[in-house]
């Protein structure tokens, strides 16, 4: 399964590409986590993006296709990905066809996961991050097992630099800008799947897996 997931700040694209991950048996491919480790290594691309992330812009194409194609690359992607955080404009979907089509591996379906903004900012107001494995978490509805706690590592949990209220606010109109005719290009193409985000993790997991092709999918 090539699986794209597409939604504003804060509508749950990770934590459900994570849960999807491990129900599909396939990777889940953040482009955000893949940039915060080069920002971390202190890598050139990581210094070029730094900026950008900080502000709450969108990442230049060059710097994105970078590192997404050498991460597509790598063998456990042959049977399949989930791409969580490209593409988000339109030129970045014309790579991304022309990437796949070299591949010879399609995206097979586009879920879109719709949330009010009032739900967004109020959850990411209360999200931490693990610095070390980029697992997130929520004060209120997804906490650690101890607190402050990463359960994955061990690390300590932090909230994100672009998580204030300022830059969720110019983030979320940043992508509602770009997101509309992004989305419009996968549905001309059939690939996209609108999902209501508004509930719990397991029920939008649910919603997402009926709504992919060829799916007598049940969890498991």
């Amino acid at each position: 399964m090539r699986l794209i997931l597409v939604g504003a700040p804060g509508a749950g694209k990770g934590t459900q590409a994570r849960m999807l991950g491990e129900q599909l048996q396939i990777p889940h491919i953040s482009t955000g986590d893949l940039l915060r480790s080069a920002i971390q290594r202190g890598t050139l691309v990581g210094l070029q993006a730094k900026a950008y992330m900080e502000a709450g812009e969108l990442v230049p194409d060059p710097i994105m296709i970078r590192v997404l194609e050498e991460r597509l690359r790598e063998p456990d992607c042959a049977n399949g990905f989930i791409l969580d955080g490209f593409p988000r404009t339109l030129s970045q979907a014309s790579y991304l066809n022309t990437l796949l089509e070299r591949l010879q591996t399609p995206i097979e379906a586009v879920v879109s996961i719709e949330v009010e903004r009032d739900v967004i900012i109020e959850r990411l107001s209360h999200r931490l991050i693990c610095p070390s494995c980029h697992r997130n978490y929520n004060e209120k509805t997804d906490q650690p097992r101890v607190q402050g706690v990463c359960n994955v590592c061990g690390s300590g949990l932090t909230h994100r630099l672009d998580d204030d209220a300022v830059t969720v606010m110019h983030r979320l109109d940043v992508y509602l800008r770009e997101i509309a005719p992004l989305k419009e290009f996968y549905r001309v193409d059939g690939l996209l799947r609108s999902i209501d985000g508004n509930a719990s993790p397991q029920v939008v997991e649910e919603r997402i897996l009926a709504s992919l092709p060829g799916t007598a999918r049940t969890k498991g």
